[in-house]
């Protein structure tokens, strides 16, 4: 009888460390579990930006890039309206300025337009990101991240120059 008394107690002592091991492994599965999205999310936001540059160096493309249409901007050689709809096209994909931003918290301020040298079949056009802040999503945590500048340079076509006509606000 001693024999299953003792057999009876260690179960007993032994029945709480189940529950303390399940504990522990759970917190840890669930941290990396948080990690691996908050880094997917990271790795999202970071190709997003980078079609982002891309799709607003290939509608720059197309526009043109002289002051003759309104006025000039700050260290862009394109008028403001031309220069509008080239951020709007960047940030929301049309360049009507509708909807909501493709990537979060990407606003029309971020996005700097290049001309260099352009004209028909020649030259270049960049368009870069700059100063995009990502804020993790990770719950308690306020993290917040400057992402690095992005930049997307596409090579002049047939595009940048529109003889004999001003700025077209479509």
């Amino acid at each position: 009888m001693s024999i299953m008394r003792m057999q009876k107690n260690n179960q007993s002592s032994e029945r709480g460390s189940t529950i303390i091991e399940f504990a522990v492994v759970a917190t840890m599965f669930f941290m990396m579990l948080i990690g691996i999205c908050a880094g997917a999310n990271l790795y999202f936001t970071h190709n997003a930006l980078v079609e982002a540059t891309r799709r607003g160096a290939r509608y720059a493309a197309g526009q043109p890039a002289h002051p003759t249409c309104g006025t000039t901007t700050t260290g862009s050689n394109t008028c403001a309206a031309c220069l509008t709809r080239i951020q709007n096209y960047a940030v929301y994909g049309n360049s009507a300025g509708t909807g909501s931003p493709l990537v979060n918290g990407l606003q029309a301020s971020n996005i700097q337009v290049q001309y260099s040298g352009f004209g028909v079949g020649a030259g270049s056009v960049s368009v870069s990101i700059t100063g995009y802040t990502y804020s993790y999503v990770i719950p308690f945590i306020n993290q917040q991240i400057t992402m690095p500048a992005y930049t997307t340079t596409v090579a002049g076509e047939s595009a940048g120059v529109l003889p004999d006509r001003t700025c077209v606000t479509n």
